[in-house]
């Protein structure tokens, strides 16, 4: 016998979820769920697929189009039509090989999306990812191939998550570097440096991420045939964006220290900084922990430098134009002004990663 449970929907209307379950032995063998907008509606569904299910040849056609989960993700991979980018293709690949993904669409329920992202270890923010990325593919897996599978049961999911405390909002970081961490860390990247000059420059990319406001992913996809040197910008391929994951392409301004260090790179690559940004990461923090610097992460340098430009008093919509950020609201978590000035005028490592008098030679 079918089910019809009210929905309240965010527009304060109800809705109405219908449900077919076929049981055998005491276990649920197909189960379908569908929502509606009128009860009468979800009760005309219910007959209609109760009748085609009492039918031999109509519930082994509703059995072979009921894959698991990981086999939604796969589907989902495979006609996305788009490139994942890394993360997303990470936590579908988690999903894949876990529990969660031998489950079969049609019995599909939120409980076992809770079970699963409690066990996942993670802060909540990304567990809300976690939730994002598997919605994705529930939402596409009925309209798309048709699959029984219920699209509520992650929203659901989420309100459980949410009130249980494991699914939030990333804490705001307020960390920055004092210009005596700077010093040190710098100083150490020149040694490791000079130990092993294949080494990758730290020093530069610690400088650049400061006075660029960029990520280290982004950075080391820089090329120079994005650079605008006249025009002071350069194109930032797949900017990251909350909304826009793949196909982002944004120029962004140069400030005129970020410029300096780009001009002193040697050309030859078509990258700007030819280097992986796992291993710009890693060597950051081996250098953090060596020294004995407490709490600070490669990309508070970011916040640092957003922090910067207003301190030295640059607007909003300029300090934008560097960072990429669309709106205020997302920038302002960047920015922490204690001060007013630049704390890094005449920083003597500016001049030590890329002189003037070099870069004079080099245009003349």
């Amino acid at each position: 016998m079918g089910t019809i449970t009210p929905r309240e929907s965010k527009d304060g209307s109800t809705a109405y979820k219908a449900q077919v379950r076929i049981r055998k032995g005491g276990k649920v063998l197909h189960q379908e769920t569908k929502t509606f907008e009128r009860r009468q509606a979800a009760q005309i569904w219910i007959k209609q697929r109760e009748a085609a299910l009492s039918h031999a040849d109509g519930l082994k056609a509703a059995l072979q189009e009921n894959p698991p989960v990981k086999d939604m993700i796969k589907r989902y991979i495979e006609e996305l039509g788009k490139p994942l980018d890394r993360t997303k293709k990470m936590i579908l690949g988690q999903i894949s090989g876990s529990t969660l993904g031998e489950v079969k669409a049609a019995q599909l329920e939120s409980s076992h999306i809770v079970g699963y992202m409690r066990m996942v270890d993670v802060a909540p923010s990304t567990r809300g990812h976690y939730l994002a990325h598997l919605s994705s593919v529930i939402t596409l897996a009925r309209p798309a191939w048709g699959f029984p599978v219920d699209s509520s049961v992650v929203a659901d999911a989420r309100v459980a998550l949410t009130r249980m405390g494991l699914v939030g909002r990333s804490r705001h970081r307020e960390r920055r570097p004092t210009i005596d961490e700077m010093d040190r860390l710098m100083n150490e990247f020149g040694k490791v440096r000079e130990r092993t000059p294949d080494s990758i420059p730290m020093q530069e990319l610690a400088a650049f991420t400061i006075f660029s406001l960029r990520r280290i992913s982004e950075i080391c996809r820089l090329r120079w045939d994005d650079l605008d040197e006249d025009g002071c910008r350069v194109m930032v391929r797949e900017l990251k964006h909350p909304n826009t994951k793949a196909g982002n392409d944004t120029w962004v301004d140069l400030t005129p220290e970020a410029l300096r260090i780009v001009s002193a790179q040697p050309r030859d690559d078509d990258r700007i900084f030819p280097y992986r940004p796992l291993t710009a990461s890693t060597a950051f923090t081996n250098a953090v922990q060596f020294l004995g610097i407490d709490d600070l992460h490669l990309n508070d340098l970011r916040h640092e430098g957003a922090s910067r430009l207003s301190e030295m008093g640059w607007t909003i919509q300029r300090v934008a134009a560097v960072s990429g950020h669309r709106s205020w609201n997302t920038l302002k978590r960047y920015t922490h002004v204690r001060a007013v000035g630049d704390k890094y005028e005449d920083w003597k490592w500016l001049e030590v990663i890329a002189p003037l008098r070099n870069q004079a030679v080099l245009k003349s």
